[in-house]
């Protein structure tokens, strides 16, 4: 294919924003793709002779988005010769994306959108701009604070820009999403527009995390519901300020960790750490070392586990932390033992841990949390008495308390230690106690583990039918969570569908 080639136009800019209401930003499968560029190929010969391969790199490098790949084929020949091939045009593609500003006369953005921008009205506007932040679809209720609209008037914009194929609308659950590209253009174009809106929506999500987190909230009804459009400001959180960003993570990683969004968890965690030791806030930073390592343990990763203990050590050191910090990295090591199986390290750990914590306060909820850590390892080396004292102990102060999480979870694990006793009727009932707790508060790693309990309890009672969903149920969660402990209930779930009739 020469520079020099004489070929028709594939489509000039104004036929194909003609086109917008039937040619849709979002993504094409790929047999919609082949049409698109065979009748592409009616203009424009060589695109008939694009391979497989070929037209498989630009479906990929476009995510199948039918104005980029118009835009794409239309770089072939282009360039005084200079784009010849399918890789050249895949790379001006890319050169595209990566620079903010592009030369506007073959720029893909400015093809795709161009002058539509002059068309949008004020309103149309504020929610274009509202949309920008939104990775998911998006409901109405999310956008109305960011637009600073009236329910009628944002719909009717919405409703416009649909009708232009600039939203994908999704009826049956009543949200819009604003496709990436559209997204990237407008930040772009209206960086005003889409800052005022980021102002707001930070504002909003701040107020959400500070009230509606933290324990008191438990089961977080309010905050899973505005999960997305708190979630859409994390980003402009990070970019921010520390002390408030600091704020946030606070109130949330109760929420995160109940909720079992631990990718998000640990994905702030080690931005807000970051963020931290650039402001040198080492305190904070070591906090938030310290939620990333316990993210690690609750998915298994020893190594990480242990690395993450060593740096929130030397984040509360330089801040001259008192005891609790310097028990809290000290418990996080015993963890990452834990997962070792070096069970003699653990329990020096934990011990080590606990007794720092009682030196202020014999019964706290600390002291409670490190005698539970401590019986846990107790009862995985073998030694089921001295893990027992330690859960009855520990349960006691979480009960004194009030510590309903504390109740929830050390239930459970005498539950736990009563089926490696194989007392199944009492680890049942125990199971059961701690099931009504969990559900309660919403903490679905803790829903999980008495769900695995009941199965096992009732599969030793020979009534595998009744433990088959509690089974399913126990995989499903941690399959989702990728928890460390997903194999023993994968196992447990075999067992009870090969007892269970005609299994």
């Amino acid at each position: 294919m020469q520079g020099g080639n004489q070929r028709k136009p594939l489509l000039s800019e104004l036929e194909l924003r003609k086109r917008l209401g039937t040619l849709r930003l979002d993504k094409l499968d790929i047999e919609a793709t082949k049409q698109l560029l065979a009748d592409l190929g009616k203009r424009w010969e060589p695109l008939t002779q694009l391979t497989e391969a070929e037209l498989q790199r630009l479906y990929a490098e476009t995510g199948g988005n039918p104005l980029l790949l118009t835009w794409a084929a239309g770089q072939l020949g282009r360039n005084q010769g200079r784009c010849r091939t399918v890789e050249d045009a895949v790379a001006r593609l890319q050169e595209a994306h990566r620079l903010e500003k592009v030369n506007e006369k073959n720029d893909p953005l400015e093809f795709i959108f161009g002058d539509l921008l002059d068309t949008f009205t004020d309103n149309e506007t504020q929610v274009l701009a509202a949309l920008a932040y939104f990775t998911e679809p998006a409901r109405l209720s999310w956008l109305l604070p960011l637009a600073e609209l009236s329910e009628t008037a944002a719909l009717t914009a919405l409703d416009d820009l649909r009708d232009r194929a600039l939203l994908i609308e999704d009826e049956t659950q009543a949200t819009w999403f604003l496709p990436p590209l559209a997204a990237r253009f407008l930040r772009l174009r209206r960086p005003e527009a889409v800052g005022a809106a980021g102002r707001r929506l930070e504002a909003e999500a701040y107020a959400l995390a500070t009230q509606q987190g933290g324990a008191d909230n438990a089961p977080f009804t309010e905050l899973e519901a505005a999960w997305p459009s708190v979630k859409a400001a994390l980003p402009l959180l990070i970019a921010g300020d520390n002390a408030r960003l600091q704020t946030v993570c606070n109130a949330l990683d109760m929420f995160l960790n109940y909720t079992g969004r631990w990718d998000v968890w640990l994905k702030l965690s080690q931005d807000a750490e970051a963020k931290a030791l650039s402001a040198g806030d080492n305190n904070k930073a070591g906090w938030r070392a310290f939620q990333a390592g316990w993210v690690y343990y609750l998915q298994g990763e020893a190594k990480a586990v242990l690395e993450y203990a060593e740096r929130c050590a030397q984040h509360w050191q330089r801040a001259g932390s008192g005891n609790r910090e310097q028990a809290y990295a000290i418990r996080l090591s015993g963890f990452g033992y834990n997962l070792l199986k070096d069970y003699p390290k653990a329990i020096t750990a934990h011990e080590q841990a606990l007794q720092l914590l009682r030196s202020p306060n014999p019964e706290s909820r600390d002291v409670a949390v490190g005698l539970n850590s401590l019986a846990r390892v107790k009862k995985e080396s073998g030694d089921l008495d001295g893990a027992e004292a330690d859960y009855h102990e520990a349960l006691r102060i979480a009960r004194k308390m009030s510590y309903r999480e504390g109740v929830a979870i050390y239930t459970g694990n005498l539950a736990e230690l009563y089926l490696a006793r194989e007392n199944w009727i009492a680890a049942e009932r125990l199971a059961n106690e701690a099931m009504v707790l969990a559900e309660g508060i919403g903490r679905v790693e803790t829903i999980a583990f008495n769900h695995h309990r009941l199965a096992q309890a009732l599969l030793h009672q020979h009534r595998a039918s009744v433990a088959l969903p509690h089974a399913q149920e126990a995989v499903a969660i941690r399959t989702r969570l990728r928890h460390r402990e997903l194999a023993e209930a994968e196992a447990t779930l075999a067992a009870c569908e090969a007892a269970c009739p005609g299994g």
